[in-house]
């Protein structure tokens, strides 16, 4: 395992100290194993931003990094491993985190239980 890859909403709860964020996803963060997000996530953030549907912070990618995040690039790697995934799951930003999760072996940190249809670790 190389560290965990936090979903959107994991990443903006524990931004933003949430109480939404569960116990065992705090531990992930907390654990000292390296925490990444997708550029896959931030560019879902900067969508629904645009679009009203989402609040965030306006320096997220400087809170990330003063908050120890690491960025983690879309690669043709991650891309074909997104191409090789079974469609159970029709978001296609959370697609590429499985597909990136997999290819990098990343545990992925989320409250979507459609995650779970993959072979993909969880926490």
């Amino acid at each position: 395992m190389n560290g965990y890859l936090v979903d959107t909403h994991i990443l903006l709860w524990s931004l933003d100290g949430d109480y939404r964020l569960q116990p065992h996803h705090r531990k992930a963060i907390e654990s000292g194993q390296p925490l990444w997000v997708s550029m896959a996530t931030l560019w879902e953030i900067a969508i629904k931003r645009s679009l009203g549907k989402l609040r965030a912070p306006g320096d997220l990618p400087e809170k990330l990094h003063m908050t120890g995040y690491r960025l983690l690039d879309i690669t043709t790697r991650h891309i074909a491993a997104l191409e090789a995934l079974p469609h159970h799951h029709r978001d296609p930003f959370d697609r590429m985190l499985i597909a990136q999760a997999r290819a990098e072996d990343l545990i992925i940190v989320t409250l979507d239980d459609q995650f779970a249809r993959y072979a993909v670790q969880l926490s």
